[in-house]
């Protein structure tokens, strides 16, 4: 008797304990789904630049907050959000006091669209256009945890703090290896600008757009938030081959490698009309090198002509070179257009220290993101001139109508003189 009420004790115990297990997570299993949840931070310049009034009628600034209030309202729950500003606060002509001028306008975390939406409408245009440092803040805005990070800067004018180069601090990022990427988006940028953007953009293997209409801005904003709420995508190690004709074939995705000191490495991408091939890669010096050294990305037919090429230089500040590229495949109206094999080929210069082994190869990173190309003017990657063919059509016409206007007053005054 003894024993059946012992035993049946235990059995009460037991699942008394199977039901608390199950209805209460483990706070390790809760920890962990927080870790991983994606982070971005967009980043607003809000210096005096930004009233200019050539977006659709209205000022950039206009344009920026409209695309923040619907993009807040679209963001996915899982996405933990931040909005940081740079030129925002300081209205003086001290450069080194507005090269300071970035803040963070709403933490990254748990959205409250209401909240985030009014602190959005308080910014004004006011000052400098520091990127660099509003780079730095950013990135340690998103420190910490194993989820994807991304920031997003929106920007209608190049860095006013050199010498930070915010090309370098990107570069510096990417170096750091906390898989961040940055997002560029240029407000109808002028050269020197695109140049800059895309070259944030390039180091951390993250995409630049051209903006010239409020709703491209909307949609590209929203676009890359939904990107960062994407699963984490897991490395494949892969082995590039000396020559292009016998290279492995890569699809979008995380590639990993070895390359030696000055060796060539070699991948194929197949690329159908219509699409882009996006792609970026990092090489990472893990024991002693020379200083001054660079990485080469470039994109060729399998008949050896270059399309496109990325590269950057190290002088031993950091100890990853990273770069990317972009080659926009144009659509065909003939029905039969096969895909076209494009040859990714990548160089380094590193050269090893005295004494140091030179194998195995340095670690090398690829990313490989083929996407639907852009099919409007306004992207720079895909027409070149974006609606800059719009002026050189105005161009030419102006020019044929003047030198009508110029030959008829030509003749007419020939006309005067015999007369006379």
């Amino acid at each position: 008797m003894i024993r059946r009420q012992r035993l049946a004790a235990g059995v009460c115990a037991l699942l008394a304990a199977l039901t608390a297990g199950l209805a209460v997570p483990a706070p390790a299993a809760a920890d962990e789904t927080e870790q991983a949840a994606p982070k971005v931070e967009l980043v607003l310049d809000v210096s005096g630049s930004m009233r200019t009034r050539d977006i659709d009628g209205g000022t950039r600034m206009a344009a920026a907050k409209q695309a923040f209030n619907e993009v807040l309202d679209a963001t996915p729950e899982e996405v933990r959000l931040g909005i940081r500003t740079l030129g925002a606060n300081y209205r003086g002509n001290d450069r080194k006091t507005g090269c300071k001028d970035t803040a963070q306008l709403y933490p990254v975390g748990p959205l409250d669209r209401t909240e985030a939406k009014t602190a959005v409408a308080t910014l004004a245009p006011t000052g400098w256009t520091p990127i660099g440092p509003a780079l730095q803040k950013a990135a340690a805005d998103l420190d910490g945890g194993d989820g994807t990070r991304r920031i997003v800067l929106i920007s209608d004018g190049e860095d006013t703090c050199q010498p930070l180069d915010p090309c370098e601090v990107a570069r510096e990022i990417a170096a750091k290896g906390i898989g961040l990427t940055i997002d560029t988006l240029g407000l109808v940028p002028d050269a020197k600008t695109r140049d800059q953007l895309s070259c944030i953009a390039d180091a951390t293997g993250g995409t630049y757009t051209s903006v010239q209409h409020k709703e491209e801005l909307t949609d590209r904003v929203g676009q890359l938030v939904d990107r960062a709420a994407d699963p984490v995508v897991s490395p494949v190690a892969t082995e590039g081959a000396s020559e292009c004709t016998k290279a492995p074939s890569v699809k979008s995705g995380l590639y990993t490698d070895r390359e030696e000191f000055g060796q060539q490495r070699w991948y194929k991408v197949d690329l159908e009309p219509g699409q882009e091939l996006r792609a970026s890669v990092s090489v990472s010096d893990d024991r002693a090198v020379n200083p001054d050294y660079g990485v080469l990305l470039r994109a060729v037919t399998l008949h050896g002509r270059e399309i496109v090429r990325g590269e950057a230089a190290g002088n031993g500040r950091t100890d990853v070179v990273s770069t990317g590229l972009r080659y926009p495949k144009p659509e065909s109206d003939d029905d039969s257009a096969t895909a076209e094999t494009v040859c990714l080929q990548v160089t380094n210069s590193f050269s090893a220290a005295a004494g140091v082994k030179t194998t195995p190869g340095l670690p090398l990173e690829l990313t490989v993101d083929v996407v639907d190309g852009p099919s409007k003017a306004g992207d720079v990657a895909s027409f070149g001139l974006g609606r800059g063919w719009w002026l050189l059509g105005a161009l030419v016409l102006a020019g044929f109508v003047a030198g009508l206007l110029w030959g008829w007053l030509s003749r007419w005054r020939v006309a005067v003189w015999r007369t006379n």
